[in-house]
């Protein structure tokens, strides 16, 4: 058994994920700590500032904010590009006071990582690196050239060269350390996020199948007598009308339409469940529900109740609840997928819990994915004899997350093992050598209401 199901590949970072809005509350908090900076230097520190030049550069950031304002909305999204330039500016202004006020010897020179963390959260692989890489190198540029401060008596402000050589290891460090963090956060955060989005997807057409089947079935139940009516008066009709040939033809047909439309009506019911009362099944129905697409795939799917015996409690009914028919039948696809011949789906019950295990006679689960199946997109490719395997399918674990999520939404607890050690050869391994996905509910979670506490069926609105 494999960790594949829909493939929706990671979506990456890219346009229309910043605000505009944001990258001009973040500048305009930046502009007041610049001058907040510049002020508190000259007045409290006595350092001689270039405070025109100093000034100048924050008023180039305070243009940039105020044009932005009044020529777009504050709810536009920055395209790759424009979000990129905005943040490369941020860059460079920020670069430009640093320059004038003492370079590696300013403290602030730190704040070059803001526009590069921001771009590793937001934007695509190449944004960051080209800022990354233009970070770098003008922090570099600003350990050999840089005005230096200098104190209101002329005293320059010295700092050990190798202090100064380790601020500057650090923040490239930083730079690259906060860069690679940052991106792998919100990469996976993003994956989370889709994959959630495919779960609700998945429920969302489950549930609407449901629906759409009890709605067939009660409309087969609902027209059942009066087709039963116009059958039994077109028959009399026929016998009537035996002097009259035409009329007893057009009776004839009346009745063949009656018994096509109940035959429609039964064909379109047959795999949805007809009123409250059979929105309940015995556990063992549920499981070949849950099944009944894979079945004939070419692999024997084999159901073993625990409890047939008759030692234990009796068989369960349960509500058929759409997420635990489609986490289920998820992992029994992926079961099928990966079976050399052989899935067994177990059942056990007890006056308490609820086990339903699935196993393949297949090569198990991947050793270096096993501790992270259930996540989604655990792998990113398909390995080649896997291809011939599963021709239709782009595996990347969302099938698994599905499963796992809406299995552990209905409370479920879920553990994934090997039934063997895959190593062995395959003479030395026993029938069940697969993988096994194990299920376990509380009793009372699954367990239907008693009967006559269903409530009276509801009328169907059109």
């Amino acid at each position: 058994m494999g960790t594949g199901g829909i493939a929706f590949p990671p979506r990456e970072a890219g346009p229309n994920w910043v605000r505009l809005r944001t990258l001009i509350l973040l500048r305009w908090v930046a502009i007041l700590g610049q001058l907040a900076a510049i002020i508190a230097a000259d007045q409290f520190y006595g350092l001689e500032l270039p405070l025109a030049l100093c000034f100048a550069a924050v008023a180039v950031s305070i243009l940039a904010n105020v044009f932005s304002i009044t020529l777009f909305p504050e709810n536009r999204r920055l395209s790759e590009s424009e979000a990129f330039f905005t943040l490369l500016f941020d860059l460079t202004q920020l670069w430009l006071l640093i320059l004038l006020t003492g370079g590696l010897t300013n403290p602030f020179t730190l704040l070059v990582l803001a526009p590069v963390t921001i771009s590793a959260s937001a934007l695509r692989l190449k944004s960051t690196v080209l800022l990354g890489g233009a970070a770098i190198l003008l922090v570099t540029l600003t350990a050999f050239w840089h005005l230096p401060l200098r104190f209101a008596d002329g005293r320059e402000l010295v700092v050990p060269r190798i202090f100064e050589f380790g601020f500057w290891l650090s923040i490239i460090i930083g730079i690259v350390f906060l860069g690679l963090y940052s991106r792998r956060v919100a990469t996976e955060i993003r994956s989370m996020s889709e994959a959630l989005l495919a779960t609700q997807m998945a429920l969302g057409r489950e549930q609407k199948l449901t629906d759409l089947a009890g709605v067939v079935a009660a409309a087969a139940h609902e027209l059942g007598t009066p087709l039963a009516t116009i059958k039994l008066v077109s028959a009399e009709l026929i016998e009537e009308l035996s002097d009259h040939p035409d009329l007893q033809e057009d009776a004839r047909l009346i009745r063949d339409q009656a018994d096509r439309c109940r035959d429609i009506l039964r064909d379109m019911g047959r795999a949805g469940k007809d009123d409250l009362h059979l929105r309940q099944a015995p556990l063992s129905a549920v499981l070949r529900e849950a099944a009944e697409p894979h079945l004939a795939r070419g692999k024997r799917v084999e159901f073993l109740l625990g409890q047939d015996a008759g030692t234990g409690p009796l068989q369960p009914t349960i509500l058929r609840r759409p997420e635990i028919i489609h986490g289920l039948r998820n992992l029994i696809q992926n079961a099928v997928d990966f079976a050399r011949s052989t899935v067994w789906i177990e059942a056990d019950w007890t006056d308490t819990t609820v086990t339903i295990r699935i196993i393949d006679d297949g090569e198990g689960f991947p050793q270096n994915v096993i501790g992270r199946i259930g996540d989604p997109f655990v792998r990113a490719r398909r390995i080649e004899p896997e291809v011939s395997r599963r021709p239709g399918y782009e595996g990347m674990g969302l099938g698994l997350f599905i499963a796992k999520t809406l299995l552990e939404r209905s409370g479920a607890e879920l553990t994934f093992a090997n039934a063997t050690d895959p190593f062995l050869p395959i003479d030395e391994r026993p029938e069940r050598c697969g993988a096994v996905v194990e299920a376990v509910w509380p009793l009372s979670t699954l367990a239907a209401p008693p009967a006559g506490a269903l409530g009276e069926n509801q009328r169907i609105e059109g």
